[in-house]
């Protein structure tokens, strides 16, 4: 019967009453206001553990990293949606972040799924792990996330700094032997190398601080949000919405 089942569900995250609001158990006033950063609230509201400086360090090097991608789609659509509706500043937004995808905003959701299952395996069996991984990819013919990049050829030149952070703030390395062992796993199956663009190490890092692969796309979205927010308030003193709107006028004929 549908009376058997529980009648209510419960949340972690927040609760308040007229006098309080408590996250994750701490006051908002006085444990949180003007004593946690953005990255640190973001954590804990999240994972709903005190975040450590390692992990702080981490996230907020990520979110740094991947906040700037330039005029792709996600942030064309957020200035002619304002162009087309300059009183919904949310839709606006909004409209970027539904356009935030594999293609411009990267894997590094699905990468971390395969650091974490590669991981997960003794360390012994790791390498056939993940020549077991690629080997997969090439089945069903897709690429590898985490690999390759359309102008980054040589090296990407995010990865190696945002590695040489994570070294600094002392993490034990799993994730980044489990991300090289894909590496090098590449070019043995596929008999070619491919350059290990900013998301494999994103999933590397976000591994290192605790992230599960289920939330890193949420971290990309979270530094991409903020992303669309400046572009949108430049697009405000210094419009751009027009000309791309003219340009693709000029550009796609109509053809019967």
């Amino acid at each position: 019967m549908i009376g058997d089942d529980k009648s209510s569900a419960t949340t972690a995250i927040c609760g308040f009453d007229s006098d309080n609001i408590l996250i994750r158990g701490k006051n908002l006033v006085s444990d949180l206001m003007g004593k946690y950063s953005f990255t640190e609230m973001l954590l804990l509201q999240a994972l709903g553990a005190e975040p450590s400086e390692m992990q702080r360090r981490i996230v907020d090097s990520v979110l740094v990293t991947i906040m700037e991608h330039g005029l792709v789609p996600s942030t064309i659509a957020t200035r002619l949606t304002h162009y087309g509706a300059p009183e919904a500043f949310q839709g606006a937004v909004v409209a970027g972040l539904l356009g935030v995808g594999d293609r411009y905003a990267g894997t590094a959701g699905e990468c971390g799924a395969i650091l974490e299952r590669i991981v997960a395996a003794p360390e012994s069996e790791r390498k056939s792990k993940a020549i077991e991984e690629v080997r997969s990819y090439r089945q069903i013919r897709r690429p590898i996330p985490g690999f390759g990049h359309p102008i980054h050829h040589a090296k990407d030149p995010r990865v190696e700094r945002l590695l040489e952070i994570a070294g600094q703030a002392g993490v034990r390395g799993e994730y980044i032997t489990a991300m090289r062992l894909l590496e090098v796993s590449i070019k043995e199956v596929l008999n070619k190398s491919l350059v290990v663009n900013i998301s494999a190490a994103i999933a590397a890092v976000l591994g290192e601080a605790g992230i599960p692969a289920s939330l890193m796309r949420g971290i990309v979205l979270t530094s991409r949000c903020a992303g669309l927010v400046g572009h949108l308030f430049e697009e405000m003193t210094n419009p751009a919405a027009h000309a791309m709107w003219v340009a693709a006028q000029t550009c796609v004929d109509y053809q019967d």
